[in-house]
């Protein structure tokens, strides 16, 4: 009996450590709101749980501005054939998202746009799509 509760305790403590590690998006973005930034990507980072890219964005004013970016999580961004190489240092893009709530300059990123090739990625709903338009 005492091992079953032990093994009871163990399972409601792991379950537990599991839902904490995964964050709502609402809570760390503005899911309310959209912003709208253009830039030249800098860094893609394509690790788990989620994808990061650095954009360099000019303001008004001409200054540099870098903004770090966050996608859908990684293992869905792999099923609909994104890579370590769909984005590139140096591309050039157009991302639409939710800001950051306490992090400036920062996006979870609904919709980017890449013109050069037409590579278009949209989050819908809970689940993300790519296109290209050659």
């Amino acid at each position: 009996m005492n091992r079953y509760i032990l093994l009871l305790a163990f399972g409601i403590v792991i379950s537990g450590m599991a839902a904490h590690g995964h964050h709502s998006i609402a809570g760390v973005y503005d899911t309310g709101q959209q912003v709208t930034v253009e830039g030249v990507v800098t860094q893609f980072q394509f690790v788990n749980p989620h994808p990061f890219v650095t954009l360099d964005v000019r303001t008004a004013a001409g200054a540099a501005q870098q903004w770090r970016l966050e996608m859908d999580n990684r293992g869905e961004l792999s099923e609909i054939g994104m890579t370590a190489d769909t984005l590139k240092q140096g591309d050039r893009v157009v991302v639409t998202g939710s800001p950051g709530r306490s992090l400036a300059q920062s996006l979870y990123i609904r919709k980017l746009d890449r013109a050069t090739d037409g590579f278009s990625y949209e989050q819908v709903g809970g689940s993300p799509r790519i296109r290209t338009r050659r």
